[in-house]
């Protein structure tokens, strides 16, 4: 290769960098957002029981990322699908110091935001990890409520935490039940914890199941997948965002203890069902690359 050559190749590189690098750090995170559906019906499901389920997941509120504004066109868009049930799977918070972030997004705002979703069995939530993280009352006891608890209530959405409700459509039953989270507390050595506890318990929740409907459970992190019983229909889990990288369909960075085994999508083990969502914001860096945010839709009882 000539110097000229070779010069020509090192400017298209740069060109091409930097328009990868514009692209993921401001128009997938800001601008993109899509709509995911899967149609399936899960194990142990009810024959004839029909059930459209609206996943939203990882919003981490904060300017200029996750405003406001865009939370509020995610709830319009998310109610103008129609469906029966809306589930929210976790980290409504970001820290307002994080990387890049100009300020955060009160609670009190993002809550009465997401109270507007509107589905005629009622929307729900789990907590995620930061929403315990960046609560550094709860981190100092040890146990909640947290911010986004109180948040919650004061606008009307119920939590499951560790809880099961029994609902019905069209005359069918099923179980949702809503999983604690897994690394809620970071290490203390100083009150003696020296890893991640979680105020996760799947026993203690299976337990609220009084009969055979089948059952949908929403745990924030993948990562309790290989422990839920095959009685469960579904397990919904947010927390990767896809690695928030993905090439290819592998992400180099995925914040579980399985690597890319459940990092995104559907996953099927032994018969069991888990569906992960790639989530909406951004954690630690501002950047999404071949997993653009999005809003995801489950048709179940309805074959792929």
């Amino acid at each position: 290769m000539t110097r000229r050559g070779f010069l020509k190749f090192l400017g298209g590189s740069f060109l091409a960098s930097t328009a990868l690098a514009g692209y993921a750090f401001a128009i997938e995170p800001l601008y993109r957002l899509t709509l995911t559906r899967y149609a399936l019906t899960p194990p142990n499901w009810t024959a004839g029981l029909r059930l459209r389920i609206a996943i939203i997941a990882d919003l981490h509120a904060c300017n200029p990322w996750m405003g406001l504004e865009r939370i509020h066109d995610i709830v319009d868009q998310t109610n103008a699908l129609e469906p029966d049930l809306i589930l929210m799977l976790g980290d409504y918070t970001r820290a307002d110091d994080a990387f890049l972030v100009s300020s955060a997004v009160p609670s009190t705002e993002w809550a009465t935001a997401l109270a507007r979703l509107d589905a005629p069995l009622g929307r729900y939530a789990v907590l995620g990890n930061h929403d315990w993280w960046e609560d550094m009352t709860a981190q100092k006891l040890g146990h909640g409520p947290t911010e986004t608890h109180r948040a919650f209530a004061a606008a009307g959405v119920r939590v499951l935490e560790n809880d099961a409700i029994r609902l019905t459509k069209a005359g069918k039953p099923f179980w949702l039940a809503g999983l604690g989270d897994q690394i809620a507390l970071r290490p203390r050595r100083a009150v003696g914890r020296s890893q991640w506890t979680g105020v996760d318990d799947l026993p203690g929740t299976m337990a609220k199941i009084e009969d055979d409907a089948p059952i949908v459970l929403m745990a924030h992190e993948p990562d309790i997948f290989p422990a839920v019983p095959d009685r469960v229909s579904l397990t919904l889990s947010g927390h990767t965002h896809g690695g928030q990288v993905r090439l290819f369909g592998y992400s180099p960075l995925v914040p579980s203890r399985y690597g890319n085994l459940y990092a995104y999508g559907h996953v099927i083990e032994d018969d069991r069902h888990l569906i992960v969502s790639g989530g909406l914001g951004c954690s630690i860096a501002p950047v999404r690359f071949g997993v653009p945010p999005e809003i995801v839709m489950l048709d179940l009882g309805s074959e792929e």
